[in-house]
């Protein structure tokens, strides 16, 4: 199937401080150009509120980077999953990923996603900053199936133990707000602000 490229292009050099390839897919979509630099900064994993955390680390992301001293835009991102208060990040093994799987089944979570954008291209730098928030439910299936699921391998690199954009996506039954936050980078904001920074244009 063609993948149709979105109606996009650059104005600026645009730098993603992100390994994920689900947040490298979303952006590319846009039909912009940008450099993948890896930020080396430790994510705080606990210790704060999930929007706290999840902001705190990608400002993290985008000034490390900043450090480097390569002229653009930079995006930093992060995202949590959380249920109640507690944040499940990737499962340690299968037995972790099926116990967090059963956990979230028949509930409504959250997905928390903080972005920073840094433009260091004028003497003064530009900073764009935001956070989504996405509700999901996912449905109840027998252990069997989790199980079956989890032989995939899919889950085990996914924040709550499944992925929305893959064949986890059979066990979403219902989400409120951004799709595209819940698979990891919130794209109607993340235009809003290359927009504002003048970017990117049509």
């Amino acid at each position: 199937m063609e993948i149709i490229k979105g109606p996009f292009k650059n104005t600026k050099n645009i730098i993603l401080a992100s390994k994920s390839p689900r947040r490298q897919y979303l952006l590319s979509l846009l039909g912009i150009h940008f450099e993948v630099c890896v930020s080396n900064v430790k994510e705080i994993m606990s210790g704060a509120d999930p929007e706290e955390l999840v902001f705190l680390n990608a400002k993290n992301k985008a000034q490390d980077i900043l450090k480097k001293k390569i002229n653009g835009v930079i995006i930093g991102a992060d995202t949590a999953v959380v249920l109640d208060t507690e944040i499940l990040g990737k499962p340690k093994n299968m037995k972790d990923a099926f116990n967090t799987l059963k956990k979230l089944m028949g509930k409504w979570h959250k997905v928390i996603t903080g972005c920073y954008l840094i433009d260091n291209t004028n003497e003064q730098e530009q900073v764009e900053q935001f956070l989504v928030k996405s509700e999901v439910f996912l449905n109840k299936m027998n252990d069997y199936i989790v199980e079956n699921y989890i032989k995939t391998k899919e889950p085990m690199d996914k924040a709550g133990s499944y992925a929305i954009q893959g064949a986890g996506a059979f066990l979403v039954k219902e989400i409120k707000g951004s799709y595209t936050n819940v698979v990891g980078l919130p794209l109607t904001e993340i235009v809003n602000s290359l927009l504002k920074l003048k970017a990117i244009t049509v």
